[in-house]
């Protein structure tokens, strides 16, 4: 028999008053709505339920009622019903105060194992026992439901679930945290000699680096779930280039967190409190989901790890999953959340755009729930919303970048996608889907979704677009395309680790142990380019480089945004070192000729002329690095006009440095190293700032 969760005197007086769902109050009582799910070969435990009730007295009464878990054999079904005015998607929302009532309790099936069981049920049901009753204090709902309901769900939460730290290997040991410097500190440890002409700015990169030591995994009764490699608290390194009234140059260095909101809750609890909730089981990620939004009232953490960019003299820090946060580049301090004053209601790509020629920054943002694609357009000065529309997409893409040109906003829609309804069926919350459609928009920059021109291509993941351009009828796109996506990871029940050594393997080896679709050296990335021809819908798509080294983290001048364009640059995988690593290295940069053909074409890579000129910057045996930026030369007439800045580790002295490498003698070696205080893990996107009066 199951208890109805509202008495009878309180549906008289509440006849508003919410339940949990048919499953658990049936109208009739004598009725098994779970069917084989009853406590027969198992047990039930009770939850609670937390209800705010407020009288015409003023009086609020927090009660306290129980729902169950039934548990059978090793599986748990526990019912839940979504609390109206709960929003539960991806993005950033906070429980309404002025509920009159709310409730929960969670809905899972999945293994677990039997030993971890009795232990922790019989600490919860103790716990969760004491706590069934009815109070009723004189505060404000808001005070209650933090200080009361919060406390409950906080020791539900320690009770049931454990972080681990997730382990490095030795070779891993740059992807390792560290701590936050200080003060600025003056660098004076310089080989070579930083060029006159070198623009007086900030050359700043961000990147993972995660709270309490490392990324988590929990282990609970639910399952297990686990951060993905991406997800560690945003980290800011930033070199200052400035000089004195003599000339000369003065060189500092500073890190510092993205300070965001989550990262202040858990750093004032000295503790890991937000549950993962992309990777593991179902279970565990649906019991995380809810349990996050219902503690914290957003569902993942504000990690802000990505990149940063500038719009109108601001400049931001952003992971598409949440909205981006404004620092002070000379402080590091993290300033304030930027939706444009209000206007911009969903998170925001890593890598938004300005538009040629008007300065505006064209966004695009993505979320689980319709509507799942939206785009935007920025005005210039960064105050105003000038367009917003939705894409009316079928699915929810994780959309990492978008493109421009003079007149267009270019969209890739890949089958990399967020779906709730395919983790509540078992499956992974993100996934790459092998059998899903790729296809290329090119919208109008004020156009809506009816006015996208779509064009169907080869299947492929392309996080990154090098740029976009048009070139007569055509709209030409180049990216740094991969048969697979290097987010997240693997399909659960696979070795992480191997997953990823086998990706990362060269083509050249790959092909020799696979016929037709290789099984190894999926994540291999090439430079590709996609014509797409606005009047006859022709597209024409082909490799721009071979398959003798992988590409990732594409750059260009970024005078040319949305312009046809001679060169550009990206660093260069160590596929081997990557492979045995199990986590990308990056042991060179390329440099791309666009109107250059390779003249050293090998055969098995096609007919001559198909591919293009590249020249290399190799780094040192066992140095590798991450967030390099093109800055160009102040009073600069050609487009390689400029230098590429990097920060490059050295993981045989555990030393790292940025590395000044002048674009135009690219394999020539670095015309400056200039030594950190301290270890910079490898991270993600750098960008170098000019300083105002320098631009």
């Amino acid at each position: 028999m199951h208890e109805r969760l509202c008495n009878e005197k309180y549906e008289q007086k509440n006849p508003q008053c919410p339940h949990l769902g048919e499953l658990l109050s049936s109208k009739n009582k004598s009725e098994n709505p779970l069917g084989p799910w009853t406590a027969k070969n198992g047990f039930v435990l009770k939850l609670f339920e937390v209800r705010l009730l407020q009288g015409s007295s003023g009086v609020i009464q927090l009660v306290l009622l129980t729902s169950r878990i039934y548990m059978r054999d090793q599986y748990a079904l526990i019912s839940w019903q979504k609390p109206k005015g709960l929003n539960l998607s991806n993005r950033r929302r906070r429980l309404d105060p002025e509920m009159a009532s709310f409730s929960f309790a969670l809905q899972v099936n999945g293994l677990f194992h039997n030993h971890s069981i009795s232990h922790s049920f019989d600490h919860l049901k103790t716990f969760l026992s004491s706590a069934v009753k009815k109070i009723s204090v004189r505060t404000d709902i808001a005070k209650t439901l933090k200080n009361t309901s919060n406390r409950m769900l906080d020791a539900f939460v320690d009770s049931t679930f454990q972080f681990v730290s997730q382990p490095l290997l030795p070779s891993q040991k740059n992807f390792a945290p560290v701590e936050e410097i200080g003060e600025a500190v003056q660098v004076v440890c310089i080989e070579g000699i930083i060029p006159v002409d070198f623009r007086a700015g900030v050359y700043i990169r961000n990147g993972s680096n995660p709270l309490f030591g490392g990324l988590k995994y929990t282990i609970s009764i639910f399952g297990r779930s686990s951060h993905i490699w991406v997800e560690g608290e945003g980290m800011l390194h930033a070199i200052y280039f400035m000089k004195d009234a003599h000339g000369d140059w003065i060189i500092s260095y500073k890190n510092r967190y993205v300070e965001s909101e989550t990262f202040k809750l858990e750093k004032q609890r000295n503790k890991p409190s937000f549950l993962p909730t992309v990777e593991g089981d179902s279970p565990a990620i649906i019991a995380a989901y809810l349990l996050n939004m219902l503690r914290f009232g957003m569902v993942n953490k504000q990690i802000s790890s990505t990149s940063i960019f500038e719009h109108s003299r601001k400049f931001y820090a952003i992971t598409e999953n949440h909205l981006p946060q404004e620092i002070d580049i000379f402080t590091l301090e993290t300033l304030e959340e930027w939706d444009v004053n209000g206007a911009w209601d969903r998170p925001f790509t890593s890598h938004p755009k300005k538009a040629p020629g008007t300065g505006e920054l064209v966004t695009i943002g993505m979320d689980g729930q319709k509507p799942f694609i939206v785009a935007g357009v920025i005005s210039a000065d960064g105050n105003m919303l000038s367009h917003k529309v939705d894409l009316k997409f079928n699915r929810a893409t994780l959309i990492h970048e978008i493109g421009v040109t003079q007149k267009y906003n270019v969209i890739m829609d890949c089958p990399l996608t967020v779906d709730m309804n395919r983790l509540v069926a078992g499956g992974p919350l993100i996934k790459y889907d092998k059998e899903g459609y790729t296809r290329i928009g090119v919208m109008p920059r004020y156009g809506n979704a009816d006015s996208v021109k779509w064009f169907d291509v080869e299947a492929n993941c392309t996080l990154h677009i090098l740029n976009s351009f048009e070139d007569g009828n055509e709209v030409v796109v180049r990216g740094c395309r991969a048969l697979e996506s290097i987010i997240p990871g693997p399909d659960q029940g696979l070795n992480k680790f191997e997953w990823f050594s086998m990706g990362f393997k060269p083509i050249e080896i790959s092909n020799k142990n696979s016929n037709g679709f290789t099984q190894e050296g999926f994540l291999f990335a090439r430079v590709y380019e996609w014509r797409l021809n606005m009047e006859t819908g022709e597209v024409k798509e082909r490799n721009l480089t071979g398959t003798d080294v992988s590409m990732e983290f594409p750059m260009i001048n970024e005078d040319f945004t949305g312009v046809k364009h001679k060169y550009g640059y990206t660093q260069v995988l160590d596929s081997m070192a990557s492979s045995s690593c199990g986590m990308a290295k990056y042991g060179g940069l390329a440099k791309l000729y666009f109107e250059e053909q390779d003249k050293t074409l090998p055969a098995r890579d096609g007919k001559k002329g198909q591919l293009i000129k590249v020249e290399y910057h190799r780094f040192e045996e066992n140095n590798f690095c991450s967030g390099s930026a093109f800055v160009p030369k102040q009073g600069g007439v050609e487009e390689d006009d400029g230098w590429i800045i990097s920060f490059v580790h050295n993981e045989d002295t555990n030393i790292s440095q940025v590395h000044i490498i002048d674009a135009r003698k690219f394999d020539s070696k670095p015309v400056a190293k200039i030594t950190l205080p301290q270890r910079v893990p490898y991270g993600f996107h750098g960008t170098f700032i000019p300083m105002p009066g320098q631009a």
